[in-house]
């Protein structure tokens, strides 16, 4: 099997530059013996095994190194589908049959979907072995590499924390969190989001340079210069959470009120359209 790339970057491609002269700032590799350049052909990867002493390696000595390991994905086990927790995955790649390995691959897949269960395997790319899940989507596996436990950091201890400061939640609070969560769940669809702020800095750029500010650099605002070094952002995202479920809770309120008042106000018409009747019979 072979694996292609599922995600790209949709990032802007910005450039460093010396802000004294707005000069395009480059990168060199160089000899730190000579101080000459290094052409990129003339680079190779070397272990340095004692103070100041180098073994070179190659693809070929990282092939020798577990020629099995190299060429294969082994399944290790099998796991529940939520069983892994989202921030070990890492980057997903589509996984694709070699030539005569189709019916292998399309028995995989059809076992994963029915048994709802994710496949666990190790594999060796770029010098470094990973360990990944095989999920099945749609009509073919998709490989996520996923990271080591080491790589993860501790929980933070936020659940004390939030219960000391909030106290228990209320019935009432958790129905209305309830509805609205009910209110607002829809089928997914991917293709409904797009980096909007990706758009929002284009303008941006483009104001600068219909202002002929393209070598102004901007200084903060004073509200944004006040604003503390630490912690800033995850408070500025609290409230912004709390401020859309506000409003989607207002919106919901408002909608309600809005049917109610309407049939009050059929129910009135009703009554005097029969007060109407009854006096004219």
């Amino acid at each position: 099997m072979s694996l292609h790339t599922a995600s790209r970057a949709q990032q802007l491609d910005l450039n460093l530059l010396d802000k004294r002269d707005f000069a395009p700032v480059g990168y060199q590799r160089y000899n730190k013996s000579t101080g000459k350049v290094v052409d990129w052909n003339d680079v190779v990867k070397g272990y340095e095994y004692e103070k100041g002493e180098y073994v070179v390696l190659t693809d070929e000595d990282f092939r020798r190194a577990n020629v099995e390991a190299s060429r294969t994905i082994d399944i290790q086990t099998f796991v529940d589908r939520d069983a892994i927790a989202p921030y070990y995955f890492d980057t997903p790649y589509f996984l694709v049959p070699d030539k005569n390995g189709e019916r292998v691959y399309a028995l995989l897949r059809e076992a994963l979907e029915q048994s709802k269960k994710l496949a666990v395997a190790t594999f060796v790319l770029r010098s470094r072995q990973h360990v990944a899940a095989l999920m099945p989507v749609d009509k073919i596996i998709v490989l996520n590499t996923l990271r080591y436990s080491e790589e993860i950091q501790p929980h933070p201890a936020v659940a004390a924390a939030v219960e000391k400061k909030t106290g228990a939640t209320s019935g009432r609070e958790l129905s209305m969190a309830l509805k609205l969560v009910e209110e607002m769940t829809e089928k997914w669809k991917p293709d409904a989001f797009s980096d909007t702020y990706r758009e929002d800095l284009l303008k941006r750029i483009e104001q600068k340079v219909k202002a002929g500010q393209t070598h102004t650099l901007t200084e903060p605002e004073e509200e944004a210069a006040s604003r503390p070094a630490g912690g800033g952002k995850v408070v500025d995202l609290m409230s912004l959470l709390e401020k859309s479920l506000a409003q989607k809770s207002t919106g919901a309120s408002t909608d309600t009120e809005s049917r109610g008042t309407k049939r009050k106000h059929s129910a009135a018409r009703r009554r005097t359209t029969n007060a109407r009747a009854a006096r004219r019979a």
